[in-house]
C-alpha cells in the first residue's frame, strides 16, 4: 500500500551495542536521576507528622463562638439556615428558661443547631450573614469518617469550650 502523499519518511533500525542490549546505560541514567532527587527539597510533607500551614483564606470546620463571658452567642434566628446554598444548615429554636442565663446571650437560643458536612460547600455565606458573630468556619478541615451519620455535626462538635477550661 502505498501513502497518499510523497513524503515518506524512510526509519533505519540502528542496531543496539552490547551495552545497550544489557539496558546498563539506561540503568545509570535512571540511578543518576535517583541521586539528583536525593539532594533536592522535597516537594511533599509526611502527612500527618507535618502539617502545612492553612492560608488566610481558608475556610475549615464551623464553629459556633461564645462570647467573652461564656454564653453562646447563637440567637436561633435562622440567617445562616437562609443564605446556604447547599441547605446544610437545620436548626431548632427554643426559648431561654430561668437559670439558664449564663449559657444563651439572648431569650432566644438554638436548642438543635446541626451541619451536614457531607452538603456543606464551604462557601463562607453562614459566616457572613449572621448578625450576632456566633458562626466561624475558623476550624481544621473535616476529617473522614465511615458512616454517613458521623457528617451531620450538632452543638457538641461545633460549640466552642468555654473560656475556663
Amino acid at each position: 500500500m502505498e501513502a497518499l502523499s510523497n513524503k515518506r519518511k524512510v526509519m533505519e533500525a540502528k542496531p543496539l551495542t552490547f551495552l545497550e542490549r544489557i539496558y546498563l546505560p539506561a540503568i545509570f541514567q535512571g540511578l543518576a536521576i535517583t541521586m539528583r532527587h536525593f539532594f533536592r527539597k522535597p516537594v511533599t510533607i509526611q502527612y500527618p507528622e507535618q502539617t502545612r500551614e492553612y492560608s488566610e483564606n481558608f475556610r475549615g470546620l464551623h464553629s459556633l463562638k461564645r462570647d467573652e463571658n461564656g454564653k453562646e452567642r447563637c440567637t436561633a434566628c435562622g440567617l445562616c439556615a437562609l443564605s446556604c446554598p447547599a441547605e446544610a444548615i437545620t436548626m431548632t429554636a427554643a426559648e431561654r428558661q430561668k437559670g439558664e442565663e449564663h449559657l444563651y446571650r439572648e431569650e432566644k437560643y438554638a436548642a438543635v443547631y446541626e451541619i451536614n458536612m457531607l452538603r456543606c460547600i464551604f462557601c463562607g455565606l453562614c459566616e457572613e450573614a449572621c448578625p450576632k458573630e456566633a458562626i466561624y468556619l475558623d476550624g481544621p478541615h473535616v476529617t473522614s469518617d465511615y458512616l454517613r451519620k458521623d457528617f451531620i455535626y450538632g452543638k457538641d462538635k461545633l460549640v466552642e469550650a468555654p473560656l475556663n477550661q
